[in-house]
């Protein structure tokens, strides 16, 4: 991409995205380039980073290893749902992802734990995800059952209206008392050690950017 168009398409990114300057959403661009690679030169193709490009990011830089969150997460940024994250849904993605208010983040984390997207996290739902990111254990007894007690043990915690399901009210009223629980039913943000090792490596100042 020339000089030019990078500017452009900087200066536009950086006047909507919240958490981001404008020297950071221009690395983030160039970084988004470098990952995306040949493809974008390709006439007609979609630029972008599909699903697997995107979770190998999640695995590879944040850690993650969770496979319905990840695809979750990958959701959360693919903001028109067509199967790719273009650049503007990766700058404004990473922006919460990094860098998000607790309001920003709660709302982020509920739509990613509410798998069918009705507006509630249901007991379902917290039993599937806490089945995917609890290492399985060897033990004689059925780990379903462990599962149940903990999804119980959680409703007790958090359902504010006793309904059975978590709705975002239950869900910020109990964040808000406890911020750990933010992360309730699986790691969905970076941990700050990821997050900071990424922000060095990308942000690093102009007379660096030839290293990267």
């Amino acid at each position: 991409m020339n000089r030019k168009r990078l500017q452009k398409l900087t200066d536009t990114l950086a006047k909507n995205c919240k958490h981001f300057n404008k020297f950071e959403v221009n690395c983030l661009i160039k970084l988004f380039y470098t990952l995306v690679g040949k493809s974008a030169e390709r006439p007609g193709s979609v630029t972008g980073l599909d699903r697997n490009a995107f979770r190998n990011i999640l695995h590879m830089t944040f850690g993650m290893t969770d496979d319905m969150i990840m695809d979750r997460v990958f959701r959360g940024f693919d903001k028109d749902n067509d199967g790719c994250v273009n650049v503007s849904e990766w700058i404004h993605g990473l922006s919460l992802f990094l860098r998000g208010s607790l309001e920003e983040k709660m709302k982020y984390c509920f739509e990613v734990f509410d798998l069918n997207g009705d507006g509630f996290i249901s007991k379902e739902e917290m039993f599937h995800m806490l089945k995917n990111s609890l290492l399985k254990q060897p033990s004689e007894e059925d780990p379903d059952e462990g599962i149940k007690d903990l999804v119980e043990i959680t409703l007790k915690k958090m359902d504010q209206d006793h309904d059975g399901k978590l709705s975002f009210t239950d869900y910020e009223k109990a964040v808000r008392e406890e911020t750990l629980l933010l992360e309730a039913f699986g790691p969905c943000l970076p941990d700050p050690k990821s997050q900071m090792e990424f922000e060095a490596q990308v942000f690093k100042e102009p007379h660096d950017l030839n290293d990267m």
